[in-house]
């Protein structure tokens, strides 16, 4: 009999890693192809701004299985190749090798690349990305070094995380961002100062309201940062956090369909036949919000990855999970449910300056579309009752911690 064509995944990120594991969960045993542009063997990300970069983890509790993993469950991992071009019409992909496959069904979970600093001297030697395990290898060697001038460029999750453990080795840190607050976009400026407040606590220059001109270099590494409007920081070491862009270009150059990632619907089928998609690079169409949708956090990798394995198997799948994503910097630890949208209202319940608290975004309705809990535990799963709820809430209930949250969430 001739052999089955493979499932090939494109992409040995975290979606990709578990997307084969539950092939193999769900009974395929036909054969599975896991390709990496990486040299490294599937490894998560969150480690490598938060556990891994301050020292508190080693570098191999990044891996999402240990090394003979792929071998044992006859799954071929080929590390270091990239995909260049897809023919969906003909089922085929061609490898940077020149080698040609030819697949069953694909699973595209190719994650997303760090958006470049446009700059004049963001090329110096000195300027820093992380996305990478290297970029974090990198990274945290010079910065337990200590005794650096570290500017970070973009006060996001990353950029946050990155100056939290610049500080943890005595770095002096200074973090720069064009908006009024951190995080401005996510949480918007009322818990955006929770953030700024909490960085200035622990010593980071933080300065809002200001960009990047131009990196000054001496001897071809970066030796100052000067600022727009004016003013100048001087750097050891800049890192760069001013986002990612999807990894789109596999998908657009095969006419996918591709917006703010790869479309595809809630059983992550993109718009060709037997090409699925997961992670960071999909844009998702949510039950839940009525639109597509793509996250970029390392829950919906863990559980994105998955479905879409199931859904290639020609299972009945609807992906709806509401988006969660986590946080741990000093002392604070954090965790986000849903999708809050600018100028919404938030509602706390106990006191931000205090550092023990839930923050619950509402829209026009008085309906929950997020909830942030900081040093409060075991509330993610009613703070996602009540996104999932989409039912109008008694703020003055909400804001109540005598009233238990799970009572909430029939409304």
């Amino acid at each position: 009999m001739p052999q089955p064509e493979p499932v090939v995944v494109v992409g040995a990120g975290l979606a990709g890693a578990k997307a084969v594991e539950t092939l193999r969960d769900e009974g395929h045993d036909g054969p599975v192809v896991l390709l990496g542009a990486e040299p490294e063997r599937p490894y998560e990300r969150p480690p490598l701004s938060k556990q891994y970069l301050s020292g508190g983890a080693p570098r191999e509790g990044a891996f999402v299985h240990d090394e003979g993993w792929y071998a044992g469950h006859d799954v071929e991992l080929r590390t270091g190749v990239r995909a260049t071009a897809l023919d969906p019409a003909d089922h085929r992909l061609e490898l940077g090798t020149g080698e040609v496959l030819r697949y069953g069904r694909l699973l595209l979970t190719t994650g997303a690349a760090p958006r470049r600093l446009g700059a004049p001297g963001a090329d110096l030697a000195g300027v820093r990305y992380l996305r990478t395990l290297p970029d974090a290898d990198g990274l945290r060697a010079e910065l337990s070094a200590g005794d650096r001038r570290v500017v970070v460029v973009g006060a996001g999750w990353i950029g946050l995380e990155v100056a939290a453990a610049a500080r943890s080795y005595g770095n002096e840190v200074a973090v720069v961002e064009p908006l009024p607050t951190p995080l401005h976009r996510v949480l918007g400026p009322e818990m955006g100062e929770v953030f700024a407040r909490l960085h200035r606590a622990h010593g980071v220059d933080l300065r809002t309201g200001t960009g990047v001109r131009e990196l000054v270099g001496v001897g071809g590494r970066v030796a100052a940062v000067r600022l727009d409007p004016d003013g100048e920081l001087p750097a050891d070491l800049v890192v760069v956090g001013v986002g990612v862009v999807p990894e789109t270009g596999l998908a657009a150059a095969a006419g996918l369909d591709v917006g703010d990632g790869v479309l595809v619907d809630a059983a992550l089928r993109t718009s060709a036949p037997d090409v699925f998609a997961a992670g960071d690079v999909a844009a998702a169409f949510s039950p839940l919000h009525g639109r597509h949708v793509r996250v970029e956090h390392w829950a919906n990798a863990l559980n994105q990855g998955p479905a879409a394995a199931r859904s290639a198997l020609g299972r009945e799948v609807t992906y709806d999970r509401v988006p969660y994503f986590f946080t741990d910097q000093y002392d604070l630890g954090m965790e986000y449910s849903g999708l809050g949208a600018p100028g919404e209202r938030v509602v706390c319940r106990g006191d931000p300056e205090g550092g023990e608290f839930v923050a619950f975004w509402l829209d026009a309705e008085d309906r929950v579309t997020a909830g942030m809990n900081v040093n409060v535990w075991d509330v993610t799963d009613a703070v996602q009752a009540l996104v999932r709820a989409r039912q109008p809430v008694s703020t003055e209930h909400l804001a109540d911690p005598d009233v238990p949250l799970a009572d909430l969430a029939g409304g």
